[in-house]
């Protein structure tokens, strides 16, 4: 795909090699979850340029209607990636394909096809129904695409996929209860299960209480990892962040970017 490939030669430009830190901005929050939560197509665009200057290379967003939630379609997505375009010219941008957005895979499909502002990727988790028709018609739109694999059961479905040498990324996903020595331990089980026989780049990321503790991990293992107030809202000291800012920041720093 030639936009995934586009992808890998503008992180050599910035410097990036394996280790290096997507900002996350929104993800499935709301504004009633904390008041920084970027919503509209100008709230995010600014975020993403704050979060790129606080040392993120990249950014992950989710497009939302007109009440918050969610959406898949080209009404939605179409004026955050121009936005964020806009303001925040060369800096990759992928967006979410997430099945509670649009259930339907043929419906996720038809709303893709109906994009008209491209980002860079999308990230198509492995465990939902759909996710090699989702990842097909992101790939036949030249958008790469980031495997999302939340736990080592779609690990393993996907690592046996004909389409996992056609992905430029996995995301490896640990959730909020795993905690102490388990971190490591799943992580490093779900690495070797993906990176046999393929190279490519892998991100590690946690949510809420395994959110820094999987980022440590991410930089100790030198792999990609990511932060901002989809994964968690607080910083490591356990406070409430302020913004995305915030979080990247501290992340920068704990990774060594900055």
């Amino acid at each position: 795909v030639e936009r995934s490939r586009g992808l890998g030669d503008v992180y050599k430009r910035q410097g990036m090699q394996t280790v290096y830190l997507k900002a996350c901005l929104n993800g499935v929050r709301r504004k009633d979850q904390h008041p920084a939560i970027p919503c509209t197509p100008t709230e995010i665009a600014e975020d993403a340029a704050a979060c790129r200057d606080a040392g993120a290379a990249a950014v992950h967003v989710h497009a939302k209607d007109a009440h918050g939630f969610d959406s898949l379609l080209a009404s939605t997505v179409d004026p955050v990636v121009a936005a964020i375009r806009a303001r925040c010219p060369g800096l990759p941008v992928g967006v979410t394909t997430g099945a509670w957005a649009l259930p339907d895979p043929a419906a996720r499909c038809a709303a893709i096809d109906a994009w008209t502002e491209l980002p860079d990727f999308a990230s198509v988790n492995w465990h939902e129904d759909g996710a090699v028709e989702v990842a097909e018609t992101l790939l036949a739109r030249g958008i790469g695409v980031e495997a999302g694999l939340w736990n080592e059961a779609a690990a393993l479905l996907w690592s046996g996929s004909p389409l996992r040498r056609e992905c430029f990324r996995v995301l490896l996903e640990l959730p909020g209860g795993v905690a102490g020595s388990e971190v490591e331990e799943q992580a490093v089980r779900m690495l070797a299960q993906v990176r046999v026989g393929c190279a490519l780049d892998v991100l590690l990321h946690g949510e809420d209480s395994s959110a820094w503790p999987v980022l440590d991990l991410a930089a100790a293992r030198g792999v990609g990892a990511r932060i901002g107030l989809e994964d968690t809202l607080r910083l490591p000291d356990g406070s409430l962040a302020a913004n995305n800012t915030e979080l990247v920041a501290a992340g920068s720093v704990r990774i060594g970017i900055r």
